[in-house]
């Protein structure tokens, strides 16, 4: 799929020197709390206003109806920091539609609108696997450090393929 060509292009020893000099990626960049996080677009279906999400509560992990299609929609932020932003006096504004590997569509809880940022591969690193399974930022598979004017911008790629629960066939 193309989604795994995608993140394959990003692990170091995959591309040559002169890709990595050459070639962009184009991600979905959003923050949750203090953290930004990304997709390349391509895996990203696409942004829309927030609707109800249904959950009983007790996990990250609801269910919204859009498209004529439910779609699981995780509340990252519950995830991460175990406690919702998302309230009924503070509701989501959008709701990022992506999909993973399988095919499958989920969503994403964010409050802002996410950007559109075009990153030279250089900027890009692989996380270490040592880091992804001691850290609840293990759902990320890359990081991306980009610099601007007077500081850089850390942005945690999430990996597509980790946010929602494996199911076995």
């Amino acid at each position: 799929m193309k989604n795994n060509l995608i993140y394959s292009q990003l692990n170091d020893n995959y591309l040559s020197p002169n890709q990595k000099a050459t070639s962009f990626l184009k991600l979905v960049v959003f923050r949750i709390d203090s953290i930004n996080f990304a997709f390349p677009i391509e895996c990203v279906n696409k942004v829309i206003n927030y609707t109800t999400v249904y959950s009983s509560g007790l996990n990250d992990i609801g269910i919204a109806h859009i498209d004529d299609q439910e779609i699981p929609i995780i509340d990252l932020h519950r995830r991460l920091f175990k406690s919702s932003q998302i309230s009924t006096s503070n509701p989501g504004r959008f709701l990022l539609i992506a999909q993973n590997t399988r095919g499958e569509r989920f969503g994403i809880l964010v409050l802002k609108t996410p950007n559109l940022i075009e990153v030279s591969v250089t900027d890009i690193r692989t996380l270490p696997e040592s880091f992804r399974q001691a850290d609840t930022l293990g759902i990320a598979s890359h990081v991306a450090v980009i610099p601007q004017e007077n500081t850089s911008l850390t942005v945690f790629l999430l990996d597509v393929n980790q946010l929602l629960p494996s199911v076995s066939e």
